[in-house]
């Protein structure tokens, strides 16, 4: 049912005519990886119909010289068809943003979970410190760094659990090391508050998260979330933990489906 040169893993239990849910994950993971993608909205598949997407160079997807948000957000509309609920995790929900700017009659409900759209959230304190911090760390990047030891920087150098390095996670973090930032997206937020269909933010509270995780990656994406809904008027859901949807699936899922069914009833 697509062109998009991309890998698509689809998730359907129930009617042939269930509403259509296009789900963009986040870097170093895949769209129905365990460990950080959407393993744990399977459930979601009695009622809709789940098209789990690869970006370039992730999962079963080709391999690309340089992954790019921008790209993404082409595939992603190519997936929406005549029209779809939109999911993005992190570097996912960029791509996701772009998307629906673009073509925001394709789209029937957004639903960001900590987006990775520092930029748009510039003005916050807490955002355009790591803002900064972000962009001396990629330009310090060493240019010898092998995937592995980038995945454990990416992991253990927060203080988490480095997953076990098959070929699949060194693949993905090798991608994630060559990809276009994603927090400096220049992202037109116009057409999503302007849009007819609903928008959802979901964040963790962070608390039992690290503290050099919830310090630097925590705090400046509950503080984009928070400018992002309020300027779009979308609703913030604020879950336990720091990866809502693999830590908090019942709560994020429930969250999901109500946001479906209202957009379908509104439609």
């Amino acid at each position: 049912m697509t062109t998009a040169p991309v890998h698509v893993t689809t998730w359907q239990d129930g009617d042939a005519d269930a509403p259509v849910a296009v789900f963009v994950h986040n870097i170093m993971t895949w769209g129905d990886d365990a460990e950080y993608g959407f393993a744990a909205q399977r459930p979601l598949a009695a009622r809709a119909r789940l098209l789990l997407m690869d970006r370039r160079g992730y999962g079963r997807s080709p391999d690309t010289d340089r992954s790019d948000y921008a790209v993404d957000a082409e595939d992603i509309v190519s997936l929406l068809g005549e029209g779809a609920h939109l999911v993005g995790h992190a570097y996912g929900g960029v791509g996701a943003m772009l998307a629906a700017s673009r073509r925001p009659d394709l789209v029937r409900s957004l639903t960001l979970i900590q987006p990775g759209a520092l930029r748009v959230a510039e003005r916050h304190p807490v955002v355009a410190e790591a803002l900064a911090r972000a962009r001396r760390s990629t330009a310090e990047l060493p240019a010898d760094m092998s995937a592995q030891d980038y995945l454990r920087a990416s992991t253990e150098g927060l203080g988490l659990p480095m997953p076990e390095p098959t070929r699949e996670r060194l693949r993905a973090a090798r991608t994630s090391m060559r990809e276009r930032p994603c927090w400096d997206a220049d992202i037109p937020l116009r057409p999503i508050a302007d849009a007819p269909w609903p928008t959802l933010l979901v964040s963790g509270d962070w608390a039992g998260a690290p503290e050099p995780y919830r310090k630097y990656a925590g705090e400046p994406l509950i503080a984009c979330a928070e400018v992002i809904a309020e300027t779009v008027g979308a609703r913030h859901l604020r879950v336990p933990g720091f990866y809502p949807h693999t830590q908090q699936p019942q709560a994020v899922n429930e969250a999901l489906w109500q946001l479906w069914r209202d957009a379908e009833a509104a439609s």
